[in-house]
């Protein structure tokens, strides 16, 4: 490979929540044992060289004062749109600035809703949609995803429909790639659900931050991209903070076609006068974007494929009830301990400072509305994750 995923980073006093804070509290990692950490989202793994380097040609000159977002920002973003998902009819107008992801999903929100109003959600739940949502007086109704026969995350469009209908919703968060359940929504199944949006009026905030890291034999589809209406009723947000790790930047951004969402939204993100770009997020998501960033791509998802394959292989061989359905994106597992813990007769408690016991830093699964389940982070070199597999089968399981 060009780029460099083996090497193991010590990133402690780096300011690296990953490394620095426990996921829970009572995570005490034994005498003997190093932490590996497995949690938080973010990856374990240099980002792609060019970031640095946009950002140090920058650094070299001596002013930063105010500014506007440069015609190879948005230049930057179209193309990785159109050249990674095969979006077609994007313009600089149809792009607008959001300090993270949760911040956009707030401003969509606050302009189309009022206090109180309840939001349709799947569940399992990103934990930020839960704390974001709740935390701004909106009720979350959750559709909960079920497994098919082969263990794939569904859609249960029924009980989206029946909820739809019955609570009067008219606005739903869709996430694409699901986080955390690691599923890459095939179109049919967008269509599905954006048909049944359009047919309660529902207002849809499709977050695609995980869209940049698919697994093989897998693809994205933009959720505005499925139909004329789709490209109509949504407000779609991505980031270049997951895919190239540069969360602790700031910055994101939206992508809203319909100019009458657009104003509404832009209007609600200017109100605290806190929504504006770091000069520096910018010349990131530029160098991030160069060519070297589709290569680096390539080769992270590779590097993740195989990491994935390998997790879920030993935990089906060596973890008897446990079970996790492998994610088809993102690097995130989601392991359901129900039948471990029953036959054990251990809580999930007692099993996740076991875990972090012989160093295994996971999270617990609770907050994303994951009754008995833990979330565990691959993207670290594949030694590390080997490491921690093999302790957790001769310690914990």
């Amino acid at each position: 490979m060009k780029y460099d995923f083996t090497s193991i980073i010590e990133r402690k006093g780096k300011d690296a929540i990953a490394v620095d804070y426990p996921p829970f509290k009572g995570a005490v990692v034994q005498e003997g044992f190093d932490a590996i950490p497995m949690w938080v989202a973010d990856m374990n793994f240099a980002t792609v060289p060019t970031v640095m380097e946009a950002m140090k040609e920058r650094l070299e000159h001596p002013t930063f004062g105010y500014f506007a977002p440069r015609k190879e920002y948005f230049d930057s973003i179209i193309k990785w749109q159109e050249t990674r998902h095969n979006v077609t009819g994007l313009t600089k107008e149809c792009i607008g600035y959001e300090n993270g992801v949760l911040g956009g999903l707030m401003s969509a929100v606050n302009a189309l809703c009022s206090a109180g109003d309840k939001i349709l959600v799947h569940a399992p739940t990103y934990i930020g949609f839960t704390r974001a949502l709740t935390g701004g007086g909106y009720q979350l109704v959750h559709s909960y995803l079920k497994k098919d026969e082969n263990g794939v995350w569904r859609m249960d469009y029924e009980d989206m429909e029946e909820k739809l209908k019955k609570e009067h919703i008219h606005m739903a968060v869709f996430c694409s790639p699901h986080n955390p359940c690691g599923r890459v929504w095939e179109r049919w199944e967008i269509e599905k659900a954006m048909e049944l949006y359009k047919k309660y009026d529902v207002y849809v905030v499709s977050d695609e931050i995980w869209s940049d890291i698919i697994l093989t034999g897998h693809e994205h589809i933009p959720t505005q991209m499925v139909s004329e209406d789709a490209r109509n009723r949504t407000i779609a947000l991505y980031a270049p903070s997951k895919t190239f790790n540069l969360a602790g930047l700031i910055g994101s951004y939206h992508i809203i076609y319909n100019a009458y969402l657009r104003d509404r939204v832009d209007k609600e993100a200017e109100l605290s006068h806190y929504n504006s770009m770091n000069l520096l997020s910018m010349y990131a998501l530029i160098g991030a974007y160069k060519s070297e960033g589709y290569e680096w791509v390539d080769e992270l998802c590779q590097v993740l494929t195989e990491n994935v394959d390998y997790a879920c292989d030993f935990i089906w061989k060596n973890f008897e009830g446990v079970s996790v359905s492998k994610p088809q994106g993102t690097y995130m597992l989601l392991l359901d301990c129900t039948e471990w813990c029953e036959k054990h007769g251990k809580t999930l408690d007692e099993l996740l400072k076991a875990g972090a016991a012989v160093g295994v830093m996971w999270q617990d699964g609770r907050p994303f509305h994951s009754p008995c389940g833990i979330r565990v982070n691959l993207a670290l070199p594949k030694s590390r994750v080997e490491d921690a597999m093999r302790r957790l089968k001769e310690y914990v399981f």
